[in-house]
């Protein structure tokens, strides 16, 4: 399981809004989000990627941030 922390997660409907965007995207099993931004990955990695993950919320508006 990866954890990303991303921007532009405002509200209830925001949430519905990334698990959209990541809902049929291959490779992952599971993806929960609150609404502080932390959205909770588990994915195969044979067949998909961190890196492809982070892509597929970019383009629905979600920006990874950067550790503090």
């Amino acid at each position: 399981m990866e954890t990303v922390q991303v921007s532009g997660v405002r509200c209830e409907r925001c949430v519905m809004r990334l698990a959209a965007a990541l809902g049929d995207h291959d490779g992952l099993e599971a993806a929960n989000a609150n609404l502080m931004g932390r959205v909770a990955l588990t994915y195969d990695d044979d067949v998909t990627s961190r890196d492809a993950l982070v892509r597929a919320l970019a383009q629905a508006g979600f920006h990874e941030l950067a550790p503090a």
